[in-house]
């Protein structure tokens, strides 16, 4: 499967998912003028990659299962993108959901000193009910 890899700019994250790897981050500053328009590939690409990660995942033998990482390294994003990210997120939980054989770990990173990112990512987690590890930046 084709990973997604989307350059960022001084208003959008970079994107970059390597299924290969496992290996999936978004991360920068998500302020977009067209937060739908930048988003909706993302989310079209998780489509592919549920069916994609169930085919994978099906081969492992029972109780083994593959960790697959998401990385949220935001800078900032604005109430436009929190619906989007909150989007994104409840597709994580479908694509774990689909795919029993995978566990998927959402890792929320950010600066100690900016609680206020912390809190997005802890009331994302209770909104999604999906289990959150925070992971603060290094200096």
């Amino acid at each position: 499967m084709e990973g997604l890899y989307i350059e960022p700019t001084e208003t959008s994250p970079k994107v970059h998912f390597d299924p290969e790897a496992f290996s999936f981050e978004i991360s920068g500053e998500s302020r977009p003028e067209d937060v739908r328009k930048f988003y909706k590939p993302v989310l079209d690409w998780f489509e592919q990659y549920s069916n994609y990660l169930y085919w994978l995942t099906e081969k492992y033998a029972e109780g083994e299962k593959k960790l697959v990482q998401f990385h949220f390294v935001f800078e900032y994003f604005n109430s436009s993108s929190a619906k989007y990210i909150m989007d994104v997120i409840a597709k994580l939980g479908d694509i774990q959901k689909a795919s029993p054989n995978a566990k998927i770990q959402i890792l929320w990173h950010y600066d100690e000193p900016d609680e206020d990112m912390k809190e997005a990512g802890e009331e994302f987690e209770t909104i999604t009910n999906i289990p959150f590890k925070y992971i603060i930046n290094p200096d």
